[in-house]
């Protein structure tokens, strides 16, 4: 396997979900966002209208809050390292950045369905 590595400042940031893949099977993705963005209506349409991919990573900056299927909630803070289970809903409760790492081609689903929902929301 060929090995990865990147700066933190070099990481793209012009996509609407900043990623990179190929990281043995995941992706990698770190991404900014003010408080307040809530993920939930970008997720429908999906199994029970939630990400149904799995997310392993660290919160750099901020809190995000998640909602899973089940209805049990967790807020994630600056410092903490998380394991998301699919079947979650986000929403941003402070300015946000976080590094995560997730399967690739769920990856790739999610994002077609993301940018199928923006590209509605334009119309």
């Amino acid at each position: 396997m060929e090995e990865k590595h990147i700066s933190m400042d070099s990481f793209p940031t012009n996509m609407m979900v900043n990623h990179l893949e190929g990281w043995g099977g995941m992706t990698v993705a770190v991404n900014s966002m003010p408080a307040g963005i809530d993920f939930t209506p970008m997720l429908m349409g999906l199994k029970n209208n939630s990400c149904q991919v799995p997310h392993w990573g660290y919160i750099i900056k901020g809190s995000l809050r998640l909602q899973y299927d089940d209805g049990k909630e967790v807020v994630l803070k600056a410092g903490d390292l998380f394991y998301m289970a699919p079947g979650h809903k986000a929403k941003a409760e402070e300015d946000l950045k976080l590094l995560d790492f997730s399967p690739q081609d769920e990856f790739k689903e999610l994002l077609v369905h993301l940018e199928k929902k923006a590209a509605e929301q334009k119309k």
